[in-house]
């Protein structure tokens, strides 16, 4: 084929092919490369139609054959940088579009095209120079600008990354991509109402976009709209019936919803789409958790740990899920590593999952202070801002979700009741199951007002309780389970308090104040608390000094205790027990013959792992005694067959050990260095037994050894708990209720008087 024939049957392959006859285009094509297998025109044009058709590899080689016969051709180069992005072979497209950019330097496309190439190899900073050289040379090039945007995105730098949203929309109103992903921004900045907005914009423009859908729904979600979480969720598996995140979004609003069984579906569901997706994964185990059945939880974290290592909180996840069940073998290595994220800044640990381990109170303030920032910070539109209110009088707001049979209640249901009307209204906000038990009815008359918040989000709630002007506001949860923080961190109340359940600073300067003792927090560990705290004269902790002790006389034989023998017991929930206590209380049997150690059954796996402890360090099983749950009268009667109460280091009994206190049973406790580790003798110097309350690992275990072995000492210390159970000040409830009435009435009159939050000393 001559010169002459060669251009005029590639001018006809041309045409060919542009009008879409690639069948025809590729036969000229083939047909010149016979008589000319170099002639970079036919190379490159051939090479471009197997990239049409999808065989990417067969089409790069015959453009980089063309190339290198003729490597000054702009428009199959740029075919051939496309070709390598979508081999993911960025590092060489980078180079690629580095020569069509040097070969074309004012084309903003090659621009362009060099940005998202450097996206995609992580080199940001340079992404975002091509970019925005791509809009200067094209100003109203609105993909280049959302993609500077997306990248501003990724670097965290929300608020320019907004600019280029709002430019682009700008440029281009009907861009269903820049509202979707200015959405996604106010995600990240936390918030969520103005990113509804641009989901339901984005939706409205292009009503089959799933992804939007999925944003909405999750926007929905976080913000307590769950039912209409739940409808959109829907939406979006309909749009896209085999896309894993369908339905992990909608097992996410299932959870909320305590549909417990139901979210466990849809994760299901979502790992059969995806076997690799980890968010669905973590989700499923999150509930799994929380429903206690922690040996499944456990497989998926780990499940979770090998697809994404660097899942937010996964590691505190895998300790806390591990202390449940007692499986203790990688505890300090997974701890080490907790303390090093924490010490980072990163989000490896939730603050109620750090409780039980021997960090310090920095580290565990370091822990929240990351959470908060991360789930909960401070809104910006607050709800209270700075208005002085004139009431009668002051209005205190009870928060929680255990306004029914639950330890919360045991303690607190009196302190409602003996409010002094005079001088406050008091109101419930419960977020709690809807029972109708015997505690939630006596709760229900103890309050002024008993609101269900259940199905309202955390901005209504806070809009309510603003509305009603509370003057102050107490969370009851703290980051225990089922917390609401969003409402605190809307700012509902001029006055906000964390108080008895979350034994733990929360890291919120929003939370003013911390209600504690002198034995809890000394002056010198106020560091450790971002709250200032309002000290107690005698205990933090109120109790109810009607609390049923069932007559029930029951007999070691049918609990399972020997008929006889030293009974040492904890009740303590198995996450509190770590290594270094149960070496000690192995020992303690070893010295105490006939001794036997009296548990509580969190579950069967960490009955069974207990028991392999024991094992190891030469206990026999028959040593071991498990209790199971039982209302708390018939819990609290039980305690009469056991001798002495052993704490555990990290995590006291909190409720646990006035509910032994109260059933007469001496508890020992070692003193530690945070609010969780040092309640117990909080509860002991309150109730005048501070022999009680040893300050090493090694005289806790002496101590242990001579009350088990001395009995006229242990005698003594029965007697003198039982004559000052009701004289001396932790079941003293009225004194008490005064004593916190007073420290309600120092914060009113320092908020009253426009000061700042102080610590506040309450007088015995």
């Amino acid at each position: 084929m001559k010169k002459k024939d060669i251009s005029a049957t590639l001018s006809k392959a041309s045409a060919l092919h542009s009008a879409g006859n690639l069948n025809d285009a590729e036969a000229l094509y083939q047909l010149v490369l016979v008589a000319d297998p170099a002639q970079p025109d036919a190379l490159g044009l051939l090479g471009t139609v197997y990239l049409q058709r999808g065989n990417r590899q067969e089409g790069v080689r015959l453009i980089e054959a063309s190339l290198k016969a003729s490597p000054k051709q702009p428009a199959i180069l740029k075919n051939y940088c496309m070709a390598l992005m979508g081999l993911k072979r960025i590092d060489e497209a980078v180079i690629q579009y580095g020569k069509l950019v040097a070969m074309d330097p004012k084309n903003p496309e090659a621009h362009y095209g060099l940005g998202n190439a450097l996206r995609e190899s992580g080199r940001y900073d340079e992404a975002l120079i091509s970019y925005g050289r791509a809009s200067s040379l094209k100003p109203d090039y609105a993909a280049a600008i959302i993609s500077q945007g997306n990248v501003l995105q990724l670097l965290k730098r929300y608020s320019d990354a907004m600019v280029c949203y709002d430019k682009a929309i700008t440029l281009k109103p009907d861009y269903s991509e820049a509202y979707n992903n200015r959405g996604i921004a106010f995600v990240a900045m936390k918030r969520h109402e103005q990113a509804l907005g641009d989901f339901e914009k984005t939706i409205s423009l292009k009503p089959a976009s799933f992804e939007a859908h999925v944003n909405l729904s999750d926007a929905l979600r976080v913000l307590g709209r769950f039912d209409e979480a739940l409808v959109v969720s829907e939406k979006a598996i309909a749009l896209r019936p085999d896309h894993a995140d369908a339905y992990n979004n909608r097992g996410s609003v299932l959870k909320e919803l305590r549909r417990d069984s139901d979210a466990l579906a849809a994760f299901d569901q979502a790992i059969a789409c995806n076997p690799e997706h980890a968010e669905a994964y973590y989700n499923r185990s999150n509930i799994l958790r929380e429903l206690r059945r922690f040996d499944e939880a456990l497989a998926g974290y780990e499940k979770v740990m090998a697809l994404k290592p660097d899942t937010a909180y996964l590691l505190g996840n895998i300790l806390y899920t591990s202390m449940n069940i007692c499986k203790w073998r990688d505890m300090d290595a997974v701890t080490h590593d907790i303390a090093r994220g924490i010490e980072a800044g990163k989000a490896v640990c939730t603050p109620f999952s750090l409780l039980a381990t021997p960090l310090s109170g920095a580290q565990k303030k370091k822990c929240a202070e990351i959470f908060i920032r991360d789930k909960f910070p401070e809104h910006p539109h607050k709800q209270w801002n700075g208005d002085i209110y004139a009431h009668d009088k002051i209005r205190l707001g009870y928060f929680s979700a255990d306004f029914h049979n639950h330890a919360t209640a045991h303690l607190m249901a009196e302190l409602f009741e003996r409010h002094d009307r005079s001088r406050f209204e008091v109101t419930a906000f419960s977020f709690g199951p809807a029972v109708n038990d015997s505690m939630r009815q006596r709760l229900e008359k103890g309050f002024d007002h008993f609101i269900d918040i259940r199905t309202k989000s955390d901005s209504e709630v806070a809009a309510l309780a603003r509305n009603m002007e509370i003057d102050i506001a107490l969370d009851l949860k703290g980051f225990s389970q089922h917390l609401r923080t969003g409402i605190f961190a809307r700012r509902p109340a001029p006055i906000q308090v964390n108080y008895l359940v979350y034994p733990g600073t929360m890291g919120a300067h929003y939370i003013d104040y911390m209600i504690a003792d002198a034995t809890l927090i000394p002056a010198e560990h106020q560091a450790d608390y971002s709250e200032k705290i309002v000290y107690m004269p005698h205990s933090y902790q109120v109790n109810d000094s009607q609390r049923k002790i069932s007559d029930k006389q029951y007999t070691r034989k049918e609990l399972g205790l020997p008929e006889k023998g030293f009974v040492f017991c904890c009740f303590n929930n198995s996450y509190k027990l770590t290594p270094d206590i149960f070496d000690i209380w192995m020992r303690l049997l070893h010295k105490v013959e006939g001794s036997v150690l009296w548990l509580l059954e969190s579950s069967a796996f960490a009955r069974k792992n207990i028991i392999s402890e024991a094992s190891a360090r030469g206990v026999a099983e028959e040593r071991l005694v498990f209790a199971e749950r039982l209302d708390l009268p018939e819990h609290l009667a039980r305690h009469r067959l056991a001798d002495l109460f052993l704490d555990t280091f990290y995590v006291n009994a909190h409720t646990t050990a006035s509910d032994a206190l109260w059933a007469e049973l001496p508890v020992l406790t070692c003193i530690g260095g945070t609010f969780a580790a040092r309640v117990a003798a909080s509860l002991l110097h309150a109730l005048g037994l501070p022999e009680l309350v040893t300050d090493s690992h090694a005289s806790y275990e002496a101590l242990a050894v001579e009350l088990a072995t001395n009995p006229q000492k242990l005698s003594a210390i029965k007697m003198k708990l039982s004559k000052n159970r009701l004289a001396e000040s932790l079941f003293n409830t009225p004194l008490y209720t005064r004593h916190l009435e007073a420290a309600y009435v120092e914060m009113w009159k320092r908020y009253q008087a426009g000061r700042v939050p102080e610590h506040i000393h309450i007088q015995a």
